[in-house]
């Protein structure tokens, strides 16, 4: 990193930013109460509210939003005159899977092999430090440049849209001239990425029913129908023979105009297993960027150990779908609704419940606040250009804010690369990447002041 005061600034702070990011990680802040503890998510807000106060912010106060949980918001002053920027990150996190799969605790910040690990050390609660390292690094260096306002949402892995909802009720506050969401990633380590586009997505639970009540197998298998072989017949349909997303009336043959995935990277990101085919057709950036993609997230039916030798009354499936650019989230969900019901055999019972839903996003790249990040991304990665990616994953915010503020410039950046692993076992951060961003970020803010 090429030396100026305020990449110098943020190397001093790096200390302080873990001690912060572990005492943010111990928080087990899943907004999934049935799970985790209120207090736990409450705690992490008060952790930000109280972080943010430090600093300088008015106005701040937790937010209690429609679906139960609360964001938390702050306001900056900058110069009279000077332009609004929005810094959006989200605290909450998702659970931590087998925990005996973690090589450390989950909810323990734990340095190894150069990196942070713990959960939400990337995704997002490094993004939260991420804004307060660069508003700090400027302070630090005669001061912030724009007026800034931080949102720090509490269910965006919930796709419950509690702070979608309450920012459609109260459009001002959140109103700015341009958004920096710090809840995507850099292609790679080492490789300054803003994401131009989301995948939406919609999530539905599918209930199959076909006895009053378990059967004996071998009294009643070979003609009773058997709800678990329904659910399973169904949800193959979902795919074509190639592993390609097939949901009747989704178009699924768009392509990706952008930054290449080499395949052999993506195997080895993805952790693909020696002789395991990809699934799809098309490039990697066509499948994982442009077009839809189902995953079915569980099924309850009975576990291996302890099974017995019946005929299963009922089974039901968590059915994820990501929505590419382009396409509208409220009719892939009617569609995928439609072809769940219409694909279920033996006039089996079925049930089709929408859980969540958001739609995808594309900016406008073109945007002078593009240059400005390209700018500063530069100064924090030199020697490398900014280059411009998809991303698979959703945050159903962004929409929102594009529909609220059209005239708003909204970029994407953060700390979830490839190996980040994000919502998987063993998360973790780049610390240096953490210190890069917050140096662009920094730089990004002055030269749109200036701009």
């Amino acid at each position: 990193m090429s030396p100026n005061p305020v990449a110098e600034t943020v190397a001093s702070l790096m200390p302080r930013a873990k001690e912060e990011l572990a005492a943010l990680v111990a928080f087990k802040s899943v907004a999934d109460f049935d799970q985790f503890p209120r207090s736990e998510s409450e705690g992490a807000a008060d952790w930000i509210a109280t972080a943010l106060r430090a600093e300088g912010f008015e106005d701040v106060a937790l937010l209690d939003t429609p679906d139960g949980t609360q964001s938390v918001y702050g306001y900056l002053p900058g110069p009279e005159g000077a332009k609004t920027v929005l810094l959006y990150a989200h605290y909450d996190v998702q659970p931590p899977l087998d925990e005996a799969g973690w090589a450390t605790p989950p909810f323990e910040l734990t340095e190894r092999d150069g990196r942070w690990y713990g959960r939400g050390t990337a995704d997002c609660k490094g993004g939260v430090l991420m804004h307060l390292l660069a508003l700090r690094a400027l302070k630090a260096n005669g001061g912030v440049p724009v007026h800034v306002k931080v949102i720090a949402e509490g269910s965006e892995e919930q796709g419950t849209g509690g702070l979608e909802r309450y920012a459609e009720a109260h459009p001002e506050l959140l109103a700015a001239d341009t958004i920096v969401i710090g809840d995507a990633g850099n292609f790679r380590v080492g490789l300054p990425t803003v994401t131009s586009t989301l995948r939406g997505m919609t999530l539905l639970r599918v209930k199959v029913d076909t006895l009053e009540g378990n059967l004996h197998s071998g009294q009643f298998g070979g003609a009773a129908p058997d709800a678990l072989a329904a659910l399973i017949r169904v949800l193959d349909s979902l795919r074509a023979e190639d592993g390609s997303t097939t949901v009747d009336g989704l178009a699924a043959d768009s392509t990706w105009e952008g930054l290449a995935y080499d395949e052999e990277q993506f195997r080895k990101d993805a952790r693909v297993l020696d002789g395991v085919e990809l699934i799809g057709s098309g490039s990697v950036a066509d499948r994982i960027w442009a077009r839809p993609a189902v995953t079915v997230l569980g099924i309850d039916c009975p576990p291996v150990v302890g099974a017995t030798p019946s005929v299963q009354a009922g089974a039901r499936a968590l059915v994820s779908l990501r929505v590419p650019p382009g396409v509208d989230a409220a009719e892939a969900t009617k569609l995928l609704q439609a072809h769940l019901e219409t694909r279920t055999p033996w006039g089996a019972r079925v049930a089709v419940e929408q859980i969540g839903q958001g739609q995808a996003f594309r900016a406008d790249t073109t945007s002078p606040a593009y240059q400005a990040m390209a700018d500063a991304m530069a100064v924090a990665y030199p020697g490398e250009e900014m280059q411009y990616a998809g991303q698979g994953g959703s945050i159903p915010l962004c929409n929102t804010l594009a529909a609220l503020y059209p005239q708003a410039e909204i970029l994407l950046i953060g700390l979830s690369e490839p190996e980040a692993q994000i919502h998987a076992v063993n998360e973790s951060v780049s610390p240096e990447e953490l210190e890069r961003l917050s140096v662009a970020e920094a730089h990004f803010l002055r030269n749109y002041a200036a701009s």
